[in-house]
């Protein structure tokens, strides 16, 4: 079902391509120093929680970007600063899941996207990760023993990823349900 929705979705984006373009050109009564120091206090948000000061900003830069898609040259004019500076932190982006590449048609040029849905989509990837973590910190138990004080700080912990296994198993459902919800507000007699 999850599946299906991020499917239809991103047909609706997909079909929208020509209206970011738009929105694009429309846009250009921003407040361009504005838009800058809402770039720049999110990357400092990114980077306080631990990303890299670059990748925050291109990040930061390409959220805040209508169509959630820029070129490295886009980024660098956007930024003030060097190509290399924005090849460095795409590399890292890419690595760790938060953009993704695509050519332009005809062209050697990369443009680097945001998907709508990627937040979703790191959470998701994230549930194999916490198994695979609560099976290995589990075996730790038996080694350890279960009697023992870090044995129970091990089982205690296990239970912990357990349960965070879960919760976001039923949290991913009621993200789901609320964003039905919310496209079917938003489109009424559809």
């Amino acid at each position: 079902m999850a599946d299906q929705q991020r499917d239809e979705r991103g047909e609706r984006e997909e079909r929208g391509d020509g209206a970011d373009r738009s929105d694009r050109a429309e846009r250009s009564d921003r407040d361009r120093e504005a838009v800058s120091r809402y770039v720049e206090r999110v990357a400092a948000e990114l980077t306080e929680m631990g990303m890299q000061r670059m990748a925050s900003r291109v990040f930061a830069c390409i959220l805040a970007d209508d169509a959630g898609a820029l070129t490295a040259a886009e980024v660098g004019e956007r930024l003030h600063v060097s190509p290399a500076a924005v090849s460095g932190a795409v590399r890292y982006l890419a690595a760790v899941g938060l953009i993704t590449r695509e050519r332009e048609p005809g062209s050697r040029r990369e443009r680097y996207r945001m998907e709508s849905d990627r937040w979703y989509q790191i959470f998701a990837q994230r549930e194999g990760m916490i198994r695979r973590f609560e099976q290995t910190l589990d075996t730790g138990v038996g080694i350890l023993g279960a009697d023992s004080a870090a044995g129970r700080r091990i089982a205690e912990t296990t239970e912990f990823f357990s349960f965070l296994r879960e919760e976001n198993g039923r949290l991913e459902q009621r993200w789901w349900d609320y964003v039905k919800r919310r496209d079917e507000a938003r489109t009424p007699g559809e």
